[in-house]
């Protein structure tokens, strides 16, 4: 049996944009799976015993994008350049081929990645996910800005935004939390203010009423990815 997701180290990858990416790996096989991470998350905020159940079958990648985590640069205020440093980070990699999971802000990235390079994408899945210029995208509720709004966050913030009030939500929010900072050792690093305020502005961007941008979703069977959305 392999490395759990706590065990494994963080490693560097120099891409051709001059940008070292952190990143963890498990897993074996011919098509990683990558997965993409939600707004002002980093490698410590992916729940360990959903990385190690998707490792039991498969390779996984999970990375910190520009700016974000323990990868240098400045994280970008678009969605669009987002996704092209990510593909950066694939290339560096030597990925020719992935299943993309993208996270909220990550599924967002993952969308612009099938259009920018459909033929890197074999199958997409889009968790908490809406597509670009959706109705009702434009801004975020109060009591999430009011989660997310503060240089330092942690676990109650967590739990404010991902979980609801239920009981048995507030528990397996607690649980999942305990899983995510069993790791004392080799920690990612936080994300930083700049950070937030990049990717602030790069979801608001996206969420701006446009019909036109809506069509851009038929163009998935275009490109020939096959997965799922929710929305």
């Amino acid at each position: 049996m392999g490395a759990t997701y706590s065990e494994l180290p963080n490693k560097l990858v120099r891409a051709a944009n001059g940008i070292d990416y952190a990143y963890r790996e498990g897993g074996q096989g011919t098509v990683p799976l990558v997965l993409l991470q939600h707004f002002r998350g980093n490698l410590d905020n992916w729940d360990p015993a959903l990385i190690d159940a998707l490792t039991a079958t498969r390779r996984v990648v999970t990375f910190d994008n520009t700016g974000v985590g323990g990868s240098t640069g400045t994280t970008p205020s678009t969605v669009e350049q987002v996704a092209h440093d990510a593909i950066a980070f694939l290339d560096a990699m030597e990925i020719d081929q992935a299943d993309l999971l993208g996270f909220s802000l990550g599924s967002f990235v993952a969308q612009e990645i099938a259009l920018i390079r459909p033929g890197v994408v074999r199958r997409l899945i889009l968790a908490s996910s809406a597509p670009q210029g959706a109705a009702g995208m434009h801004g975020w509720a109060a009591d999430v800005i009011g989660a997310i709004s503060t240089p330092q966050t942690g676990p109650e913030e967590y739990l404010g935004v991902f979980f609801s009030r239920s009981p048995s939500s507030r528990q397996a929010g607690e649980e999942a939390l305990r899983r995510m900072y069993a790791r004392n050792d080799d920690r990612d690093q936080a994300s930083t203010w700049a950070t937030r305020l990049a990717q602030y502005d790069a979801v608001c961007a996206w969420g701006v009423p446009d019909h036109a941008l809506l069509q851009a979703s038929e163009r998935y069977r275009c490109a020939g990815v096959r997965g799922q959305r929710r929305q």
